[in-house]
């Protein structure tokens, strides 16, 4: 049954949408016909799909979980991304059935579930079974929803087209998890049947593993997706099948742009002068730093390194498509006094980053005495000879 809710609480819900939840915590006592915790995760929720889930948020009558739930819960711009991949790998006549065997809100669920003709969702929490029916009428669309296991509910259903997969990447005492092990459901346990069931897997897991160690560890990956939102990576996506045979290929995603290699042994070209003035700086995204094929991104992008561990690429020409941001380099130096106080004549503030040197960026910035911010952006590295140096540079 879906929870039903007093006239007076939804409107406490519309008449402070806007408000501070810690301060209507306090209101409580105020408001004794106010179901007040259910209200203020209504509150919040909202406040927080207006940032992450815009398109929901912009719908009347949508119900949201607690917080924790909406922390959980993917972004809109990566469910879209998901939905993207399945219809990639999908022919048009294949779009019988989906299934999410870890519902949770539901926004990888509802985004996937639009190209399938029929979709499972499956929680073991009834709470979030309940919303979701909820939500499903407001949006006028139908699909089964099983409060059970995930295991079980694998057992139970027929093969599928997709089967996605979220497992909970927390330990029993609340804490964050990070290897598939440690993930409940137990994905690698669970890896033969999920690709028995369905013609393709997709297992979603946290952007602190290393996408390697995934792969060897479940054996069935054919697709990498390194997924980064407003430059910021948020999840390792897995597109498993029972014919994925030999090296995965990686993609690249930061919001629309995607870049797609392939890992192989080759190793980065180094720069073999010393970075100086002229020259073009390239800095990957964080999605093509995570994926660390940095030699992929040397040939595909006709750029050099400047050192094993700097992930600073340096061109002779500007790249209107690289993966992450670019700059033209006005002046470099060492830090030594003098030659630092000819390179930065006339620049009292500037944007620093530093890359594989024994300063931090703040303790950089005290040392040149430079405000933060402006138009000139200052890069800190150590080049292949083990030579500290400043590149000072304008972005293209």
């Amino acid at each position: 049954m879906t929870k039903r809710v007093d006239e007076k609480t939804l409107q406490f819900v519309r008449d402070h949408a806007g408000d501070d939840v810690r301060q209507l915590a306090l209101m409580g006592s105020k408001h004794p016909e106010v179901d007040m915790p259910w209200a203020l995760d209504q509150i919040r929720g909202r406040q927080v799909a207006a940032a992450k889930l815009p398109l929901l948020a912009r719908i009347e009558g949508i119900r949201y979980p607690v917080h924790l739930s909406m922390e959980q819960c993917s972004s809109q711009t990566a469910a879209h991304y998901k939905l993207r991949v399945a219809r990639r790998l999908i022919a048009e006549g294949d779009r019988a059935s989906m299934t999410d065997l870890t519902g949770g809100f539901g926004i990888d669920f509802l985004a996937l579930s639009t190209t399938f003709r029929s979709a499972t969702y499956v929680e073991r929490n009834e709470e979030l079974c309940e919303l979701m029916r909820h939500n499903l009428s407001v949006l006028g669309r139908t699909a089964t929803v099983m409060c059970t296991e995930a295991e079980q509910a694998l057992d139970a259903i027929a093969p599928q087209t997709l089967i996605y997969i979220d497992p909970a990447r927390r330990d029993a005492a609340g804490d964050r998890t990070y290897a598939i092990a440690d993930c409940t459901p137990d994905v690698l346990g669970l890896a033969p049947t999920l690709c028995a069931k369905g013609r393709w897997v997709m297992v979603k897991l946290s952007p602190m593993l290393d996408w390697h160690e995934a792969v060897r560890a479940l054996g069935c990956v054919s697709e990498v997706h390194i997924v980064s939102v407003g430059g910021e990576c948020k999840e390792l996506l897995l597109v498993c099948s029972a014919e994925s045979k030999g090296v995965p290929t990686v993609y690249c995603v930061n919001d629309r742009q995607v870049c797609v290699f392939t890992p192989d042994d080759s190793q980065p070209r180094y720069l073999d002068i010393p970075a100086g003035e002229g020259m073009y700086l390239y800095e990957p995204n964080a999605s093509v730093m995570k994926s660390g094929l940095m030699a992929q991104v040397c040939q595909r992008y006709q750029t050099r390194m400047i050192a094993q561990n700097s992930n600073l690429f340096i061109g002779s020409e500007a790249i209107a498509h690289f993966p992450g941001r670019g700059s033209h380099t006005t002046a470099t130096t060492t830090l030594n006094r003098k030659q630092l106080r000819r390179a930065l004549d006339g620049i009292d503030r500037a944007n620093i980053t530093v890359r594989n040197m024994p300063l931090s960026a703040v303790q950089l910035r005290q040392r040149l005495r430079l405000k933060d911010g402006g138009t000139t952006y200052i890069f800190g590295t150590t080049q292949r000879d083990g030579s500290h140096i400043l590149l000072v540079c304008e972005k293209i």
